[in-house]
């Protein structure tokens, strides 16, 4: 399944062509790992949110791919959402650097519903080179290099040139966060879409296919509040080289720390969602220095009546005091 159709001549002169196809024989590895688990028992952990799920596979995944990139290439950078969450630093240096997610997906992964992909991006001077996504069930591989075009299993991919918001599909997630006020926010944005007369409004639990289902002109629209760099990375590439666009909420220029996005096949349509949002604020992935996961797991574990429900970790400017249970104060110290 390897991806065909580029210009062959061109990619001679590439100086990340060995990356490209490390990447794409990683992507596939993993791939076949996360299939063969699909439909086995897993240990299931919290992270961020009791909705944010972690497994086993997930790490196992992760160190494939980081330890063969490394060995590979050991002057390179990576950022990678397990790693992240275990304390490493998110920043996107002008190094070459390598963006994974081995399992996107994960909530599908553990009710073993079959929407799950491995997500590997690829920048360099903080642009974003390629993008390698495995859909590990369908078992299609998108792929992204700037100026090379888009393509599924070696077929050019083509986005939607629908200009008009009310006959659009559009796609979107949830985010991790489950308190009353990012619910609220959540499905008053999707009423505002329905509003605008767009013919639908998708979730599908796997940001990165979704975006794919973008790049290859199946949905018209997708945005998210609450996505990471390693959601976003590698399929930014695809639907950029697939002729679409990727922007910030706001509608300005896309921010890959700024956990926020609008992708459209036309810039219309991008234009015209940005417009209907209103903002859920997650905070910057590069202002982070870790994720005091553990803190909110037991929040949400032993104290369902905890009024903040990881605010506290997730939005700096909450009072503490306020909303977390007594017993767990000494964890804030």
């Amino acid at each position: 399944m390897k991806p065909s159709g580029e210009d062959r001549e061109a990619q001679a002169g590439d100086p990340w062509e060995e990356c490209f196809e490390a990447a794409v024989q990683l992507a596939l590895r993993a791939g076949q790992i996360v299939r063969k688990a699909l439909s086995e028992e897993k240990r299931v952990s919290t992270k961020t949110s009791a909705a944010d799920l972690v497994t086993e596979t997930d790490q196992v995944v992760e160190d494939l791919i980081l330890s063969e990139l490394h060995q590979r290439f050991p002057s390179h950078r990576f950022i990678a959402e397990e790693a992240v969450a275990a304390g490493a630093k998110c920043v996107l240096t002008a190094s070459p650097t390598w963006i994974v997610d081995p399992i996107d997906g994960t909530c599908n992964f553990v009710h073993r519903f079959p929407t799950v992909a491995v997500s590997i991006g690829f920048a360099v001077d903080q642009e974003l080179e390629f993008g390698v996504i495995h859909d590990c069930t369908e078992e299609r591989l998108y792929t992204g290099r700037r100026g090379r075009g888009a393509f599924c299993n070696g077929q050019r991919l083509h986005v939607s040139t629908e200009t008009e918001l009310s006959r659009a599909l559009v796609l979107t997630e949830i985010g991790p966060r489950r308190d009353p006020a990012t619910l609220k926010l959540f499905l008053s944005n999707m009423e505002r879409l329905l509003r605008a007369r767009a013919h639908g409004v998708r979730v599908i639990g796997s940001s990165t296919l979704a975006l794919c289902h973008l790049a290859s002109g199946a949905a018209d629209a997708y945005y998210q509040f609450g996505l990471h760099c390693w959601d976003l990375a590698a399929a930014t590439v695809i639907i950029r080289e697939a002729g679409g666009v990727v922007m910030d909420t706001s509608g300005g220029p896309l921010d890959l720390m700024s956990c926020r996005v609008v992708a459209a096949g036309t810039r219309e349509v991008a234009m015209l969602v940005a417009q209907a949002l209103q903002t859920i604020n997650y905070g910057r992935d590069d202002e982070r220095s870790h994720w005091t996961h553990v803190l909110i797991t037991c929040s949400l574990d032993f104290f369902p009546e905890c009024k903040s429900q990881g605010a506290c970790v997730l939005q700096p400017e909450v009072d503490v005091s306020a909303v977390c249970p007594p017993p767990l104060m000494p964890l804030l110290k």
